[in-house]
């Protein structure tokens, strides 16, 4: 089948790129032509593992393309995906000019019956709004049907979630049109859930909103472990064997980020607002996330003094592993506290740190390595859980660092592990567990 996609941005290139390597002919538009020229070359732009190598294949195999023009792009074209971005507005809320433009380029471009999909994360109501804009937009007397199709992919596991997917969401009040987006989508063996549109819609939202529960949820139940003695890792373990909760979403750490929580759950309080209900737990949620960062950054406070004039080591500047998605992620929060105070911040981060430099500046040191990062540190954050973070040898700690003092916002270590090497250790949940005995006999400071 001839798809075209609207924006490629993240879900829109992922979303492109896989359409095209279950076997459809897929031309992924976009404004900037800049952009556009570098899709073409292969350069995915975004680091996604995987999406450069099948972005590639799929361009040899002339089943994938890229465009900077909407009558180019749109032509011919069976059904048409909106990608585009539904940035927060300064009330929480979604602003949708970038999905009214699509749909306005939709209308004035295609000549055909044509089948729309709206892969972008709007609110409910949306796809109706969609629907009346092409109308009234419409060159030819065509025929539009829109379908709500939300995604659910992860940053930095986008293609597994595509083509392992828990489910694919199509709501659409034409059976012809579900079944259509169906057909599309069946090589890939996912189960299909069927709905209306409005469903389709909140969908969408109340996932995001209930796992970015569970995750606040799991750090207030760290911090009380932290006062009560318990340790956050054997009761989270604990309430996942019961197959009510489950284990996933529930690692105590710095909270959620990214492009897609803080959007999602901000725009959803908005929402019942706009229909009169006061979400009043889904904000609880949103104020605990805006305050863990700063949990990990007192708890440093309360042990070090003061950081003026201190270097202070960061490992971890993306929201999370595998991507250099800065959008929301934690170490911007915890940085800037630390640069407010007068740190000598210096920061690792495997890929993301041109796009934290865009957004922090130059008043830190970056750094590929986590050897030059650690060098004469008097303390160290740990901020995001890439897999070499979590394999550091716990000596190298102890040797390259002036005082070793480590406050992990990931758990990242074993705390029998930590007992036994010649570190101070604060995490999440548990940090009094590992320092007990080792503060009752003057602490490990070199």
């Amino acid at each position: 089948m001839k798809i075209a996609v609207i924006g490629t941005g993240y879900v829109g290139l992922v979303t492109g790129v896989c359409l095209s390597d279950i076997g459809h002919t897929v031309i992924c538009i976009d404004v900037d032509q800049e952009k556009v020229k570098r899709l073409q070359s292969g350069d995915p732009i975004i680091y996604e593992p995987g999406l450069e190598d099948l972005m590639k294949k799929n361009i040899e195999k002339s089943r994938l393309s890229f465009s900077g023009n909407h009558q180019t792009g749109l032509a011919g074209a069976e059904v048409v995906y909106i990608a585009v971005g539904t940035p927060q507005n300064h009330d929480g809320s979604a602003n949708l000019n970038y999905i009214e433009a699509a749909a306005t380029d939709i209308a004035k471009n295609i000549t055909q019956d044509t089948v729309v999909v709206t892969k972008s994360t709007v609110p409910v109501g949306t796809n109706q709004h969609i629907k009346e804009v092409i109308t009234v937009n419409l060159v030819h007397p065509v025929k539009v049907t829109v379908v709500s199709n939300p995604e659910f992919l992860r940053e930095g596991s986008a293609i597994q979630d595509t083509f392992s997917g828990d489910r694919i969401v199509i709501g659409t009040d034409d059976e012809q049109a579900a079944y259509i987006i169906e057909e599309i989508n069946q090589p890939f063996g996912i189960p299909v859930y069927k709905t209306d549109i409005a469903s389709a819609e909140m969908i969408k939202y109340a996932s995001n909103a209930f796992l970015a529960t569970k995750i606040s949820f799991i750090n207030e139940i760290a911090n009380i472990c932290e006062k009560t003695g318990a340790n956050v890792d054997a009761v989270a373990a604990g309430m996942g064997l019961d197959n009510r909760i489950g284990p996933k979403f529930l690692s105590a750490g710095l909270g959620y980020g990214g492009s897609c929580f803080p959007k999602d759950t901000n725009a959803l309080v908005q929402l019942a607002g706009n229909h009169e209900h006061d979400f009043k737990l889904l904000k609880s949620v949103i104020e605990v996330n805006n305050n863990q960062p700063l949990h990990l950054f007192q708890k440093a406070k309360q042990r070090l003094g003061d950081f003026k004039g201190k270097k202070i080591a960061v490992l971890g500047l993306a929201f999370k592993p595998n991507t250099d998605d800065m959008r929301e992620a934690p170490s911007t929060l915890l940085i800037q506290q630390l640069l407010e105070e007068g740190a000598n911040v210096t920061a690792f981060d495997p890929i993301a740190i041109e796009n934290a430099r865009r957004i922090l500046g130059d008043g830190l040191t970056y750094s590929e390595s986590i050897d030059e990062t650690l060098q004469d540190a008097e303390a160290t954050f740990i901020v995001t859980d890439w897999e070499k973070v979590k394999n550091i040898d716990l000596a190298t700690l102890e040797q390259r660092m002036k005082y070793p003092i480590v406050f992990d916002g990931r758990n990242c270590f074993a705390l029998e592990a930590v007992k036994t090497a010649n570190i101070e250790y604060y995490s999440m949940g548990r940090s009094d567990i590992a320092n007990r005995e080792k503060l009752a006999v003057g602490g490990s400071n070199k």
